[in-house]
């Protein structure tokens, strides 16, 4: 399989997109990565899958090629993993972890880096259509869960004055300080 040189602008401009939409989102919550580093993220997994699909010597060889492929992905994301790392910061005074949203920001664009650089579209589309979704409507659909269930996550307690299950007769938000 050799992308011809459009395809390849397509693979690979599709990630890093893909990369700095999701960048977008991560600077607009004034988190650590952004555009630049994500657009990056998915520029490199792209460019290291199309490099690894068009290897001359395994171009023959299916079955080393499929090994040599799997290999990137599992190496890639284990090494992307690191970097998402250094965006989780753990507070021993109080217990809080920041950053894993992020952190899976990175890991998700990597993976669709490598679906881009593998061609996969309908994949991709789903994929990055989903981890938008949720990144633009998960915190409101939490706290909407909070509200109607009375009681907060341990994660998102420090960000409100809310103590202990519902009492009778309310719903468990009249201690509650909205965000």
């Amino acid at each position: 399989m050799h992308p011809d040189i459009i395809d390849q602008f397509l693979r690979l401009g599709a990630a890093t997109l893909i990369g700095m939409i999701i960048g977008l989102n991560r600077d607009l919550e004034n988190k650590p990565t952004g555009m630049r580093t994500l657009g990056l993220v998915g520029l490199a997994t792209a460019l290291v899958t199309i490099g690894t699909l068009e290897f001359e010597p395994l171009s023959d060889q299916p079955d080393a090629l499929s090994r040599v492929v799997q290999g990137l992905i599992q190496g890639v994301l284990t090494g992307i993993g690191f970097i998402g790392a250094g965006a989780i910061l753990h507070d021993r005074a109080t217990g809080s972890v920041q950053g894993l949203t992020t952190a899976a920001s990175v890991w998700v664009t990597a993976a669709a880096g490598i679906v881009c650089g593998l061609g996969n579209w309908h994949l991709v589309v789903t994929a990055v259509t989903v981890a938008m979704v949720l990144l633009l409507s998960g915190r409101p659909i939490e706290a909407a869960v909070e509200r109607v269930l009375g009681r907060i996550s341990p994660r998102r307690a420090g960000r409100h004055d809310f103590v202990g299950p519902p009492a009778a007769g309310n719903n468990g938000n009249a201690d509650r300080k909205e965000e």
